[in-house]
């Protein structure tokens, strides 16, 4: 068999063998995927006339394993050689049980009122990967706009990402470039909203935009073949 349909099979399979590479170098290795994988998520709200809550949750228990590492909390035989990670379910508890941890979120979270800190106090529960970690703060004066700071895991590796949301549909990402953002409370100051659907639809885009991209180069080298 030769001919017309026998040259179209092999452009097929040629195809997608470039889709295959292309892709594959689009998407990072697991072992050195970590600040590449779903983003952690940090949910502020308002709670009484100055109160500010912020929970963080990990974008994956990887991650909770690496940074009790970080903190001294886990051992480092945790990290394989090829760089990938062994969790396990009892890292969660360990990493939730440090006051290192508590320390950690304190640290690199903050809340600011017209200059002024606001202090904060880490409550951690016992299923830190599904629940993730709560910081309450106590403002200076009655809550309005605050600005708050959101450092995790960049000490880590500087590709770690934030999706934040607030009240009233407020967002923002933080990252290691943009650490700071204003959040306006009103009267009350609002309730929590979840960023679960919001950190799916920004995965969403990103991975139509590297289907569109492949795809986009497919053709491409198609239609470059066919007009040499």
């Amino acid at each position: 068999m030769s001919g017309p349909h026998h040259a179209l099979r092999y452009a097929w399979r040629g195809s997608c063998l470039l889709v295959l590479v292309v892709v594959a170098g689009l998407v990072p290795a697991p072992a050195s995927a970590h600040p590449f994988g779903a983003p952690q998520q940090i949910e502020v709200a308002g709670q009484g006339d100055r109160g500010v809550r912020v929970r963080w949750l990990a974008g994956g228990t990887d991650d909770l394993t690496l940074l009790g590492i970080a903190l001294g909390v886990l051992p480092e035989d945790r990290v394989m050689l090829d760089g990938a990670v062994s969790y396990r379910a009892s890292d969660a508890e360990a990493v939730a049980g440090a006051p290192e941890f508590a320390r950690y979120l304190t640290e690199r979270i903050a809340v600011v009122q017209d200059g002024r800190p606001c202090p904060g106090r880490a409550r951690v529960g016992a299923d830190l990967a599904g629940d993730g970690a709560e910081v309450a703060y106590t403002c200076p004066a009655p809550v309005g706009t605050v600005t708050v700071t959101s450092r995790m895991l960049t000490d880590l590796h500087t590709a770690y990402r934030t999706l934040a949301s607030g009240p009233d549909g407020q967002k923002t990402v933080y990252d290691a470039a943009h650490e700071s953002a204003d959040w306006t409370f009103g009267p009350g100051g609002g309730s929590v909203r979840s960023a679960t659907r919001e950190s799916a639809w920004q995965l969403a885009v990103a991975g139509g935009a590297v289907l569109v991209a492949v795809v986009a180069g497919v053709l491409w080298r198609r239609r470059r073949g066919r007009r040499g």
